[in-house]
C-alpha cells in the first residue's frame, strides 16, 4: 500500500518562502515522475509542477519563476522550494506519483496547508 506524507506548509507573509517535503513509501518499479498538486478553497486539484526521472521539469505559469521541484526517486522524496509566495498560492499542497499524462497514480494523502497573508 502506498503512502504519500507531505510536510513543511504553514503560515507565512506575502513574500515570504517555504519548502514542501514529501514521503512516499510502498511504491513499486521505477518512477517516471512525480508531481506537486494544490487544492485551493473550492476548486479541483491542479498541478503546479512536476518532475520526471530524466529531470525534466514542468511548472504551471502561475508559479513560473517562483517554485522549484526537486527531489529523489530513489528515496521516494519530492521536495517544493516555494519562494515569493503570494495570496492565491493559499492551498493544501499535495504530492503523487504521476503516468506519463500527468494523471496522479495513488489516492491523495493528507497533504499540507499552506496559507499566504496578504
Amino acid at each position: 500500500q502506498v503512502h504519500l506524507v507531505e510536510s513543511g506548509g504553514g503560515l507565512v507573509q506575502a513574500g515570504g518562502s517555504l519548502k514542501l517535503s514529501c514521503a512516499a513509501s510502498g511504491i513499486a518499479g521505477t518512477i517516471y515522475a512525480m508531481g506537486w498538486f494544490r487544492r485551493g478553497p473550492g476548486k479541483s486539484h491542479e498541478l503546479v509542477a512536476s518532475l520526471t526521472s530524466d529531470g525534466t521539469t514542468y511548472y504551471a505559469d502561475s508559479v513560473t519563476g517562483r517554485f522549484t521541484i526537486s527531489g529523489d526517486f530513489a528515496q521516494t522524496t519530492v521536495y517544493l522550494q516555494m519562494n515569493n509566495l503570494e495570496p492565491e498560492d493559499t492551498a493544501v499542497y499535495y504530492c503523487n506519483e504521476l503516468t506519463r499524462t500527468n494523471i496522479p497514480w495513488y489516492n491523495w494523502g493528507q497533504g499540507t496547508q499552506v496559507t499566504v497573508s496578504s
